[in-house]
C-alpha cells in the first residue's frame, strides 16, 4: 500500500463513553495511546496497521489514517492544501473510474456548513485527478469505497483516510435488527465493562435480535470481528495488496477456538428468538448459544457465577414508561431469585425507573446510546 513506510497519526474514533474500552483494546493489539478524547483515541502507525486494526478492534468505528497537515483561514487554503496531496498515488481505478466519498468534522468561524468543505474538498482531489491521470472520479455519499475525511479546527486542518469506509459497528451479521437494537460495538464495549471472563456463564435475558450475546460468542471463540465484513474502505486504495490480506484473515480465522462459555439468550417473543438465531448463524456462532423462548422470570441461570445482562426498554423509543415500573421491578426480582452468586447488569437510559429495581448498584458506569445518556447499572447478587 502506499506510504506503508510512513508512520502517521491513527485516529480510531467510538461512540461517546467507550474510550477506556478502546484504549485496551488498541494497547492488547500492541499499539501506543498518544491520546484519549471524548470519543476517539490517537495512536501511531504505518497504513498497513491500519488493516490490523479494522480487523481486530471491536468497539471502534472508524480508523482514519493523516495523510497531511496544513494552515488554512479561508476555503481556498483548504483547496490548495488538499490538492496538493499526490491523490494518483492514493486512490485506486482499477481500470475504472475511482470513486470518492468525502466527509469532514469542522468547527471554524468562517464555515457555517460542513458540506461546503466536503465539496471544496472534493473539488480538489477530482481536479488533482483530472490534471495528473485524465479523467475524473466520481463521487457521491456511499462509503463502500474509498472514503476521505477533514478535519478542520480552528486554523489547523488534517485529512485523513477513512480506512474503515462503513462504520466497524456494522459487522454485516445483524440481518434482522427488530426494535431498538442496540449497536455492535456498544454491546462490546458493555460486555468489557461487565468484567466477563469470557469463559463462565453469560445470560442474557429479554435479548432481542441477539445482539449482546452474538459478541459475547464472538468474545468468548476470539473470532476477529472484522472476519465477517466483505468490504473495507482500505480495498479502494491504491496499491493494497490482497494476498497479504487473505494471509492476515487466514491468520486470524486460525485464532477461532471452542469456548467452555455457556452463553444463554432468552426472549418471550418467539420472533425476537429467530431473528436472533438467524444473526447468530450469519456470524457463525449459532452452535455456541442456547436460544430459549421464555418469559424473564424463567430464564435459566446455571450454577456457579457468571454474569447476567439485561437491556431492558426505558422508554426513549420503545415501551411505555408509565407501564415500564413493573419491568423493572420484575428484573430486580428476577435477580433476587435466579441470580445468586452472579453479577447482575441492567443498562438503561433512565435511571428513575431503575429505582423500582429494588436492589443497590455497586457502580454505574456511563455510556451513551446514541445521544441517549444511559448508565450499566452493576448489581453483585449474593
Amino acid at each position: 500500500m502506499p506510504l506503508n513506510n510512513n508512520k502517521e497519526k491513527i485516529v480510531i474514533t467510538c461512540p461517546k463513553g467507550i474510550v477506556q474500552w478502546l484504549a485496551a483494546e488498541i494497547r492488547a493489539l500492541g499499539f501506543s495511546t498518544l491520546k484519549e478524547g471524548e470519543a476517539s483515541v490517537e495512536t501511531q502507525g504505518a497504513l498497513d496497521d491500519t488493516l490490523r486494526l479494522n480487523l481486530y478492534l471491536r468497539t471502534g468505528h472508524r480508523v482514519l489514517y493523516r495523510l497531511k497537515t496544513f494552515r488554512a483561514n479561508n476555503p481556498f487554503d483548504l483547496y490548495r492544501g488538499v490538492r496538493s496531496i499526490a491523490w494518483e498515488d492514493i486512490l485506486w481505478d482499477r481500470g475504472e473510474h475511482a470513486y470518492l466519498c468525502v466527509t469532514s468534522t469542522v468547527d471554524t468561524p468562517s464555515i457555517t456548513d460542513g458540506r461546503f468543505v466536503n465539496q471544496k474538498t472534493k473539488d480538489a482531489i477530482v481536479d488533482r485527478m483530472l490534471e495528473r491521470r485524465g479523467r475524473r472520479p466520481d463521487s457521491g455519499p456511499e462509503r463502500d469505497k474509498a472514503v476521505v475525511h477533514v478535519f478542520w479546527r480552528e486554523n489547523d486542518v488534517e485529512v485523513y483516510l477513512d480506512t474503515s469506509g462503513e462504520p466497524l459497528a456494522r459487522r454485516g451479521y445483524r440481518k434482522i435488527p427488530l426494535a431498538a437494537p442496540m449497536q455492535e460495538s456498544l454491546a462490546a464495549a458493555v460486555i468489557a465493562a461487565t468484567g466477563w471472563d469470557r469463559t463462565g456463564t453469560f445470560v442474557n435475558p429479554m435479548c432481542g435480535s441477539g445482539t449482546l450475546a452474538i459478541e459475547a460468542a464472538l468474545l468468548a471463540q476470539g473470532m476477529a470481528p472484522g472476519l465477517l465484513r466483505n468490504n473495507f474502505g482500505f480495498y479502494h486504495i491504491r496499491g493494497f495488496d490482497a494476498v497479504e490480506w487473505r494471509k492476515m484473515r487466514l491468520h486470524a480465522r486460525a485464532e477461532k477456538h471452542e469456548s467452555a462459555a455457556r452463553i444463554i439468550a432468552a426472549d418471550i417473543e418467539p420472533a425476537a428468538i429467530a431473528a436472533a438465531r438467524q444473526n447468530a448463524k450469519t456470524a457463525g456462532v449459532e452452535n455456541a448459544i442456547e436460544f430459549l423462548v421464555c418469559p424473564l422470570a424463567e430464564t435459566p441461570v446455571p450454577e456457579g457465577g457468571g454474569v447476567i445482562v439485561v437491556n431492558p426498554p426505558y422508554g426513549e423509543r420503545t415501551g411505555d414508561i408509565a407501564t415500564l415500573g413493573g419491568l423493572y421491578k420484575g428484573i430486580g426480582d428476577f435477580f433476587k431469585q435466579r441470580g445468586k452468586g452472579c453479577n447482575g447488569f441492567i443498562f438503561t437510559g433512565n435511571l428513575p425507573l431503575a429505582k423500582s429495581i429494588g436492589l443497590r448498584t455497586k457502580r454505574r458506569i456511563p455510556f451513551y446510546n446514541g445521544a441517549i445518556e444511559c448508565r450499566l447499572l452493576e448489581y453483585p447478587l449474593y
